[in-house]
């Protein structure tokens, strides 16, 4: 009995779709059906019918991409759609102001998703790109969404092993808990080097309707001498200005 037998339809499609990512966005589909675990005539029918939808597309070469109608699928009712156009505008601003890489991220299960990014032309940084997944302990990102999430939703992530990126990583359970305290308190984290040695997030929460964080905003700039204080006001700014689009009028 093959690996895939009495999997779903909607599992195998699940499968093709993951097998791509950022250094993987078009392949044959031998590599398709390696990269998905399944058999290769699985994949062709799959495929076929997936490029028939727009789904997939297939190139003159024959490789096979993400098709477009898949993306214009996906904005369909998306929060997230909503929330980057909302928060564009200040991130420009904000982009400007701090000459710095900065991200808008939000919580999907147990990892901070991140839904936009600007950076400068010249940074080094391969982190925090739009749809890329950060540890929620690991990240400044993740610290504030998991900062104001809930106890039980806390309680779950830190009862399980965290893995430790950098010497900076807070893995011990009882360090998080203050430090997430201290998030609540403050507004705000300063994670030097807690995801990639070398490098400095800082981030604050952006408040939704009922005063909920639906977002965290954050900077993340080459480790260096100073205070946070430098860029916080700039953040907490573009943050209310976000909040107030996305609450609206009372």
């Amino acid at each position: 009995m093959s690996s895939t037998e009495g999997e779903s339809l909607i599992s195998r499609v699940t499968r093709v779709l993951e097998a791509f990512d950022r250094d993987n966005e078009s392949m044959p589909l031998s590599t398709l059906a390696h990269r998905a675990g399944l058999p290769i005539p699985t994949t062709y029918r799959l495929v076929t019918e997936m490029v028939k939808y727009g789904l997939l597309d297939r190139a003159p070469d024959k490789d096979i991409k993400i098709g477009l109608h898949l993306w214009e699928l996906a904005s369909h009712g998306n929060r997230g759609v909503g929330l980057r156009d909302a928060a564009l505008p200040f991130m420009v601003d904000l982009q400007s102001a701090v000459h710095e890489v900065v991200t808008l991220a939000v919580l999907d299960g147990e990892t901070a998703l991140f839904l936009e990014r600007l950076a400068p032309a010249q940074t080094t940084l391969e982190a925090g790109r739009i749809a890329e997944r950060h540890l929620l302990h690991a990240s400044s990102s993740g610290l504030v969404l998991l900062a104001f999430a809930s106890q039980e939703f806390q309680n779950e992530v830190l009862s399980r092993p965290l893995e430790r990126l950098t010497d900076n990583t807070v893995t011990n359970p009882d360090q998080l808990r203050r430090l997430l305290a201290d998030i609540r308190q403050r507004h705000f984290v300063y994670a030097d080097g807690y995801g990639r040695p070398g490098w400095t997030g800082v981030a604050v929460p952006v408040f939704g309707r009922k005063h909920e964080v639906v977002a965290s905003l954050s900077i993340v700039y080459r480790s260096r001498d100073e205070s946070p204080q430098s860029q916080l006001a700039a953040m907490r700014t573009a943050a209310a200005g976000i909040s107030r689009t996305l609450t609206g009028p009372h």
